[in-house]
């Protein structure tokens, strides 16, 4: 029996799931290689290598390959997924697996075509391509497939995509870049503003997991974290007490970004559906929804009731593989020849 894989090729992460076994890979999207005599071998992929980012030697190459969603360097994105094959798909190299994978929402047919050349290159039999729009509110739940507008916001780690759907078809859709790597950059970049600080971004993603919000505390101060770093000064090392106010100070220009987005789709949508969305609400999805408090932000700013998906990190990997188990009832929706 041919086995069925879905895969998010996410900025930050990428998942695979299995039709049978459910979630059988969630690894960083980072490889890294030993370079010698000009020629570059791979030496990690995964969680092993994002330890690696901005640690290495002049020897060792560590890189994020995809950025915004779509793959930015080719070469090494084909070697990071083939990694994550051997790693995860064993036990289905004697059948090659057919994979269905998530593209963002108005990516080009030549990043489509990286994307399926780089999925078949590792080891696919056959590749689907689904907009991640779809596949995020088809994993969290949403009926795209009645005639009702249904609105979903999947925050990723590069991109931010809203879109409006109905019978099945993404009506009007928009992508942002905003995502939780910019969360990081926005908290580090306050963080040497406000106390001469320089932090590493990996220290960051950190600290928006242990403190990070999107509201502010009715206290003005909120829980705190200690963060280490370089002095901008002096260039010694250095430890700031950083609170839940300053992190949702940082973050707050980008959810009005989200925010605008979200409104300027509204404005586009048909009135009809506009209705319904106002009557059922937003569906957060992705690894940002996972931010405490954005769904009261959200709904606060917009004046639409929100939602954060149960599971949201792994809406679109879930998504996928629904489509691709739906069959001719989501055909008009998989791209197959970008």
């Amino acid at each position: 029996m041919t086995s069925k894989i879905s895969i998010d090729l996410g900025t930050a992460n990428t998942v695979f799931v299995d039709s049978e076994s459910g979630v059988i890979l969630d690894e960083p999207s980072v490889v890294a290689f030993h370079i010698k005599d000009g020629r570059k071998k791979l030496f990690a992929v995964g969680e092993d290598a994002k330890l690696m980012l901005g640690k290495t030697p002049e020897s060792i190459q560590a890189c994020r390959p995809l950025s915004d969603g779509v793959i930015a360097d080719f070469d090494a994105a084909q070697e990071m997924i083939g990694a994550f094959f051997r790693k995860a798909l064993n036990r289905f190299m004697l059948r090659k697996p057919i994979v269905y994978v998530c593209v963002p929402y108005g990516a080009t047919p030549v990043e489509k075509r990286a994307i399926k050349h780089s999925v078949e290159a590792a080891g696919a039999r056959k590749v689907g391509l689904v907009e991640e729009p779809m596949a995020a509110a088809l994993g969290a739940g949403l009926p795209v497939l009645d005639p009702r507008g249904a609105m979903v916001v999947d925050i990723g780690g590069g991109t931010t995509e809203v879109a409006v759907l109905s019978l099945g078809g993404i009506v009007t859709a928009r992508s942002v870049r905003i995502g939780g790597d910019h969360f990081d950059e926005a908290i580090s970049n306050f963080i040497k503003k406000n106390y001469n600080l320089n932090v590493g971004v990996s220290s960051c993603e950190k600290l928006k997991h242990e403190i990070g919000t999107a509201i502010f505390p009715a206290d003005g101060k909120g829980r705190s974290a200690t963060v280490r770093g370089r002095d901008a000064f002096n260039g010694l090392p250095k430890e700031q007490v950083v609170t839940e106010q300053d992190v949702a100070e940082a973050l707050h220009p980008l959810i009005e970004q989200i925010w605008t987005a979200v409104m300027s789709l509204l404005d586009q949508t048909p009135p009809d559906l506009a209705s319904d969305i106002h009557e059922y609400g937003l569906m957060l999805t992705g690894g940002g929804a996972g931010l405490r408090g954005i769904d009261k932000a959200l709904s606060d700013l917009t004046g639409v009731p929100a939602t954060v998906a149960e599971n949201p990190k792994y809406c679109v990997a879930f998504g996928t593989q629904i489509a691709m188990n739906l069959g001719k009832r989501m055909e008009h929706a998989i791209q197959r020849d970008p």
